[in-house]
C-alpha cells in the first residue's frame, strides 16, 4: 500500500538490535507502532555482525579442537577446510535466526512495517514508502557502518569490511587485518584456525579498551596459535603489487611491509544518518553521531536516538540497554539515565574476554577510590584443569568499603560467567 498518512504512537527508524527491541516492546504493550527499515531486517547484528561472526568463530573452534585433541589422549588430526561450505554454514545460521527479526514476525505483533528509506519532512513527520508517518514519538536507531581510515592508496585497493567479509570468497592464504579491536581480533583467530596466515596491524595495543592484564591473556593465546600481532604499527600506505596487497608501515622507528592476498579493515565505524534530513526535524549531530542528552532525547524532544547512531559504546548489549530506557521514558514517562557500568561486553576470542563495570585504570581515572583488586587464575580451578583450559584470569575491582566496582574475565566462557 502506498500513499496516505499513517498516525501512530511511536515510529522507529531502523530494524537492527536497538530498533527491533523498541518496536517489539511497544507493540506488545499495545502501543501503535510503525517500524521503517530500508535494508535488511535485523540490521548489522543479524546479517553482517554478531551472528555471522560467531558462526565463523564456531567453525574455527571446531578446527582447533581437532588439531589439539592430543591433550585428551585422542589422535589429533589436521582438518580439511572447505571454506565455501564454511560460509554456507554461516549463511545457514543467519537464515535460521532471521525469522525472529523478520517483517512477518513484527507484523504478527501488530507493527506496521515499511521497507523503504525514511526522511524527516518536519519536526513531527517522516516520509517513507510513499506515506507520511505522524507520531507522538520517534526513535532513530539507524546504527553505524564501517569507516575506512584515511590511509594513502586505500581508495584504489580492494579490501573487506564486516559488510563483505561473509560473502562468497576464497579462504585467504594470508589475511592482513588493520585494527586490533574486538572485530579484528575475533576474525584474526577464526581465520588462523581455519588455515590462513594472519597479520594484525594495530596502531596502539590490541583490545585497547580492555584491562591490559586481561588482554594479555588473549594476546598470549593468539601468538601461541600463530597470529602475527604488529602492535604500534603506523600505516603509511597500501597498494596492489604483483597480485598481492601490500601494507607499508613503520614500527619501533623501522619501516616495514606486510604482504597478503586479502585485506580486512576493522578500524572504525561511523553513524548512519545520510538521507534522514535531520535538519528538517531540528535534530543536531556531532562528530560522534546524533547528539542526545542523558535521557537519549535529541535536540527535538519528541525524537530519541539510540544505539550506534549516538556514538555511544558500539555493543549489542548497549543497544539493548538504550532500547529498554526509551520504552520506560517514551511509554511510561519514567525518568531514565544511562548507566554504562551495568552493561557487559564480550570479545569472543578464545579465551573470551568479558567485563562489566569499571576496570582498575578506569576507576582511578574517574577519581573513584580503589580498595582491593582481587585476582583468581583459572589454573587453580578444578573444572578448568579437567578441561585443559587453564589459561585465564578473573579480576575483581572493589572500592574501599568492599563494593564491587567492576569485574573482568579472560578465560573460557567468560561471557557466560
Amino acid at each position: 500500500m502506498t500513499g496516505g498518512t499513517v498516525t501512530c504512537d511511536i515510529c522507529v527508524i531502523g530494524a537492527g538490535s536497538a530498533g527491533l527491541s523498541v518496536a517489539a516492546g511497544a507493540a506488545q504493550l499495545g502501543v501503535e507502532t510503525v517500524l521503517i527499515e530500508r535494508g535488511e531486517m535485523g540490521g548489522d547484528c543479524l546479517n553482517v555482525g554478531c551472528v555471522p561472526s560467531k558462526a565463523l568463530i564456531a567453525a574455527g573452534r571446531a578446527a582447533h579442537t581437532m588439531r589439539t585433541a592430543g591433550r585428551f589422549g585422542l589422535a589429533p588430526v589436521e582438518p580439511k577446510v572447505d571454506f565455501a561450505a564454511t560460509l554456507d554454514h554461516v549463511a545457514g545460521v543467519i537464515a535460521a535466526i532471521a525469522p525472529v527479526d523478520s517483517q512477518e514476525r513484527f507484523e504478527g505483533l501488530g507493527v506496521t512495517v515499511i521497507r523503504d528509506h525514511a526522511r524527516f519532512t518536519g519536526p513531527r513527520e517522516v516520509e517513507a514508502g510513499g506515506r507520511r508517518i505522524q507520531a507522538r514519538r520517534f526513535v532513530i536507531a539507524t546504527g553505524s557502518r564501517p569507516s575506512a581510515p584515511p590511509i594513502e592508496g586505500l581508495d584504489s585497493t580492494p579490501y573487506l569490511t564486516n559488510e563483505t567479509l561473509f560473502a562468497g570468497r576464497p579462504l585467504p592464504d594470508h589475511l592482513l587485518i588493520v585494527g586490533g579491536g574486538p572485530i579484528g581480533i575475533e576474525m584474526a583467530q577464526a581465520h588462523r584456525r581455519l588455515g590462513s596466515r594472519v597479520s594484525v596491524l594495530e596502531m596502539a595495543k590490541i583490545l585497547p579498551r580492555d584491562d591490559p592484564e586481561l588482554s594479555d591473556v588473549v594476546r598470549r593465546a593468539l601468538v601461541t596459535e600463530g597470529v602475527e600481532l604488529l602492535e604500534g604499527a603506523a600505516i603509511a600506505r597500501v597498494e596492489q603489487a604483483g597480485g598481492k596487497t601490500v601494507v607499508h608501515y613503520s614500527r619501533d622507528g623501522q619501516e616495514a611491509r606486510a604482504e597478503g592476498d586479502q585485506l580486512l579493515i576493522a578500524a572504525g565505524r561511523r553513524p548512519v544518518t545520510d538521507g534522514l534530513d535531520l535538519e528538517k526535524a531540528g535534530v543536531e549531530t556531532g562528530k560522534g553521531g546524533i547528539r542526545v542528552d542523558g535521557g537519549l532525547r535529541t535536540t527535538n524532544r519528541r525524537i530519541y536516538a539510540i544505539g550506534d547512531v549516538t556514538g555511544d559504546l558500539q555493543f549489542t548489549h548497549m543497544a539493548g540497554h538504550h532500547a529498554g530506557l526509551v520504552i520506560r521514558s517514551a511509554l511510561f514517562r519514567l525518568p531514565i539515565g544511562i548507566d554504562r557500568t551495568k552493561v557487559p561486553r564480550v570479545t569472543y576470542s578464545d579465551p573470551e574476554l568479558a567485563s562489566v563495570g569499571l576496570g582498575e585504570a578506569e576507576a582511578r581515572e574517574k577519581g573513584i577510590p580503589v580498595g582491593e583488586v582481587l585476582r583468581s587464575e583459572f589454573a587453580h580451578n578444578d573444572r578448568a584443569i579437567a578441561e585443559r583450559e587453564t589459561e585465564g584470569l578473573i579480576k575483581v575491582v572493589t572500592g574501599r568499603r568492599g563494593k564491587i566496582l567492576g569485574v573482568g574475565i579472560a578465560g573460557p566462557r567468560a561471557g557466560e560467567l
